[in-house]
């Protein structure tokens, strides 16, 4: 139940647990400094962080432009998925995107990866096009993804 897990705001103690849950979900997962960059020398990120009793179990990001949300990453940890957290996350953090000002919210998500793009659709996500060689590890296509917020 969704209910007894908690979303807040990404802080610099949870960048451990953070890349764990990435190394568990990503075959090129972002390093330690990586995130570390983004929550103090990236102006226009946004992380939110999904626990239960304190352990962190998934995370999302986006970069706030202007008006456009654009998503970094979502993961949750294998041993969790399946219970629709993916799900609350995405939900959690379009709203924050939209109290943020965000009118727009793009994404890429691997052409092969048809569970991701179900869920994007179930929430109002729409393809917007194909980049070719998007990803780095196998240079497979990515698939653009928008929703108005």
């Amino acid at each position: 139940m969704v209910d007894s897990y908690v979303f807040r705001y990404m802080r610099e103690e949870d960048i451990d647990q953070i890349v764990e849950v990435e190394h568990a979900s990503f075959t090129t997962p972002w390093s330690r400094e990586a995130f570390y960059n983004e929550l103090y020398n990236n102006k226009f990120a946004v992380y939110i962080v999904l626990e239960e009793n304190k352990k962190i179990i998934g995370y999302c990001g986006t970069w706030l432009v202007i008006d456009e949300a654009h998503v970094t990453n979502v993961a949750i940890l294998p041993e969790y998925r399946g219970r629709r957290l993916g799900e609350a996350l995405m939900v959690k953090l379009m709203t924050v995107a939209k109290a943020k000002g965000a009118r727009t919210m793009t994404l890429e998500v691997r052409v092969t990866n048809h569970r991701a793009q179900s869920l994007y659709r179930k929430l109002g996500f729409q393809d917007g096009g194909i980049r070719k060689n998007y990803y780095a590890d196998n240079q497979e296509d990515g698939l653009v993804m928008w929703v108005n917020l």
